[in-house]
């Protein structure tokens, strides 16, 4: 008797959209708001620890970079480790340490109390992105996949809305420590994350747990007719892959591993730039704080949209082109904002400016997510992030000093605006293998197991 063997990258390359898919995308989202609204309460509570604690512009800059040195190593290490353990066991890890230590970041008295919470939380939010973009990429169908990726991570921005919002309506009576109190709600979830997540497809088929996979499968796309003696087998390059830091500079992937990390290091060092100092930014341009946190709501409500509508057209077209105009229009709009303008026009710019950095930083992780193996597919996307947090670290240390040195405050935003074009001459010359004869291989065995009698 013949063992039947599917190739599951295959049957989910060409699964239509299910329930299980817009389940996943969900629970994925939910996890990414708290992610994302983590990182944006800098921005908020910033402005209020320099008065309370009476630190200089570089001082809170250096704080701000805490949690983003921590994400730097959070990002590297996790993202490894779920290639080896399964990335809903490291996603659970780091959603706890992210929700709980923010939570104690509010009982903090002092900055250097601050600065190391902020840091063992950055582990957890910088692990739990590389692993959420990879499961749901490894989930989604081919024809969906950028749109169902940028859509979880839209999260991202929605968290920064919400951190915008809390700060206009609560600091004010609360003071900056509820920000902070409120990031527990993800920690009181974990139960049902267990029981909601599925686990890695493809960490359940290389070891050999084939029952589960099986049951994954079958959710994913019911008409596979996965049977109990049906032998489930990867795509030969995910198959071989190992999840090492080597297994990214193998098989001529060099030039675009480097490519790929340089444009993270620039796209984070102007989104973090902006995340973390917009209020303090336009604060110096003149307007009040309560003016300022609605150019923070604005810059996170244009990242949704471009999150969104960047995914659609990557789908639709192709990654390289819709970076690089994304990128052209953030670099034009922040110059404009170093303009005076009347107010309606500036909430557009920093609203075309949060579709442009934040949306194009994520439509990164969906690029580099299908530009290596799946099997070391969180280690590419983790140590991607790890560069760029280096980035993200150096942006609002240098918005800080651009601060300090009191210049016009069009400069800080053309500071802002040069990593984006550096960011966007690295994207003009990544060069992605594309994967035809493969797939078209797979096709005809997956044919063949579907036809079998």
């Amino acid at each position: 008797m013949t063992v039947q063997t599917m190739n599951v990258n295959a049957v989910v390359d060409q699964a239509k959209f299910k329930p299980f898919h817009m389940k996943l995308v969900f629970w994925c989202l939910f996890i990414v708001l708290f992610d994302g609204y983590d990182l944006a309460i800098n921005g908020v509570v910033l402005p209020l620890l320099m008065k309370e604690w009476g630190m200089s512009a570089v001082q809170a800059g250096m704080l701000a970079s805490t949690a983003l040195a921590g994400m730097m190593f959070g990002a590297m290490s996790f993202g490894m480790l779920a290639d080896k353990i399964g990335r809903k066991k490291v996603i659970l890890i780091c959603v706890s340490l992210f929700s709980l230590f923010t939570f104690l970041g509010g009982f903090a008295s002092n900055p250097t109390e601050f600065g190391m919470l902020r840091f063992v939380a950055g582990l957890g939010i910088g692990g739990v992105l590389p692993n959420l973009v990879a499961l749901t990429s490894e989930y989604a169908p081919q024809r969906l996949r950028s749109t169902l990726v940028t859509t979880m991570f839209s999260g991202y921005a929605m968290g920064g809305i919400m951190a915008a919002l809390c700060g206009s309506w609560f600091t004010a009576d609360y003071g900056w420590q509820i920000m902070f109190y409120i990031a527990v709600i993800p920690l009181l979830f974990v139960p049902l994350f267990w029981k909601f997540l599925p686990e890695s497809l493809i960490y359940l088929v290389k070891v050999n747990k084939q029952d589960q996979a099986r049951y994954f499968l079958q959710k994913v796309e019911p008409a596979s007719q996965v049977s109990a003696d049906t032998q489930l087998v990867l795509s030969s390059t995910d198959q071989a892959s190992t999840a090492s830091v080597k297994a990214l500079f193998s098989e001529k992937r060099t030039a675009g591993t480097l490519l790929f990390w340089l444009a993270f290091f620039m796209c984070l060092l102007m989104l973090y730039a902006l995340g973390s100092w917009l209020p303090k930014l336009m604060m110096a341009a003149g307007y009040s704080l309560g003016s300022s946190l609605m150019f923070l709501l604005a810059l996170n409500i244009g990242a949704v949209i471009g999150t969104i509508s960047g995914g659609v057209l990557a789908d639709r077209f192709d990654f390289k082109p819709v970076l690089i105009s994304m990128l052209t229009v953030g670099i034009l709009s922040l110059v404009g904002l170093g303009f005076n303008s009347p107010q309606p026009v500036i909430y557009l710019l920093v609203s075309l400016a949060g579709a442009s950095s934040i949306g194009c930083s994520i439509l990164l992780y969906s690029y580099v997510a299908q530009y290596y193996p799946v099997a070391v597919r969180s280690t590419g996307i983790g140590w991607a992030s790890a560069v760029g947090r280096t980035g993200a670290i150096v942006g609002p240390i240098v918005i800080g000093l651009l601060l300090g040195m009191e210049l016009p405050h069009k400069w800080n935003f053309i500071a802002v605006a040069i990593p984006g074009i550096i960011g966007a001459i690295a994207i003009f010359f990544i060069q992605v293998k594309k994967k035809e004869a493969e797939p078209a291989a797979d096709r005809k065995a997956l044919n063949s197991v579907l036809t079998a009698d």
